[in-house]
C-alpha cells in the first residue's frame, strides 16, 4: 500500500468543481480537490483558509484536501 504525503497549504484560488489552487509553504502550486467526508459534512472552504492535504507521491502537483485548520 502507498503512503501518503501529509502537507499543509493556504487556498488561493476557488476554481469550479471543487477544485481548488492550493500554495505551499515552500512556495509550490498544486490542484486540490475536497475528500469525501468533506464534502458530505458540507464543509466550505474559501480564499485564504490553511488545509492539511495528502498527497501522493508519485503526482506532486495534486492533492486531497482533508481537514480544514483555519
Amino acid at each position: 500500500m502507498e503512503e501518503h504525503i501529509e502537507v499543509e497549504g493556504r487556498i488561493l484560488a476557488v476554481l469550479a468543481g471543487t477544485m481548488f489552487r492550493v500554495e505551499l509553504p515552500n512556495k509550490h502550486m498544486v490542484l486540490a480537490t475536497i475528500s469525501g467526508k468533506m464534502r458530505k459534512r458540507w464543509v466550505r472552504l474559501t480564499v485564504g483558509d490553511r488545509v492539511k492535504m495528502e498527497m501522493s507521491p508519485y503526482d506532486l502537483d495534486k492533492a486531497r484536501i482533508v481537514w480544514r485548520l483555519g
